[in-house]
């Protein structure tokens, strides 16, 4: 291991003159959009699910009209077929306002303020977590890959 890959690369190194509070804070904003992109998933998550379970319903629709039950199956396909998760929204327009509303100005906004910071680098905090807790020299614990720069 050469001495090169025994620190973090640049892009995860703190710039002069960035405080220790400023690499806190802006760790605090990146674990917060962190949470986001996972609250994010977990909306997507639902959309397809909600979209899965119409699909199957529709289904269901047709397998009870061949089983003879058309009162149901009318009931079904007209109640619940298609049938909106908020007021006038299915799942994707959902979605849709959720990252223009929310995700986008929120990811946005992580990003200028890292900019205007600490030069647009990410991770500052976790990296710095990084160097406190490895062995430096040890094999398991190198700062980055040796094909990092």
């Amino acid at each position: 291991m050469t001495q090169k890959h025994d620190e973090p690369a640049l892009a995860h190194q703190r710039p002069e003159g960035v405080s220790d509070a400023t690499v806190e804070a802006l760790g605090s904003v990146s674990k917060a959009l962190e949470t986001v992109e996972q609250a994010r998933g977990h909306l997507y998550a639902f959309h397809q699910l909600t979209g899965t379970a119409d699909l199957e319903l529709g289904r269901a629709v047709g397998l009870l009209r061949s089983a003879g039950h058309e009162k149901w199956a009318e009931r079904i396909d007209r109640e619940l077929v298609g049938r909106n998760v908020l007021e006038g929204r299915w799942t994707f327009q959902v979605v849709e306002e959720y990252d223009t509303c929310f995700y986008t100005p929120y990811k946005d906004t992580e990003r200028q303020v890292r900019d205007d910071l600490a030069q647009g680098r990410t991770h500052l905090y976790e990296s710095e977590m990084k160097e406190a807790r490895r062995t430096k020299g040890h094999p398991d614990h190198t700062a980055r890959p040796d094909s990092a720069t």
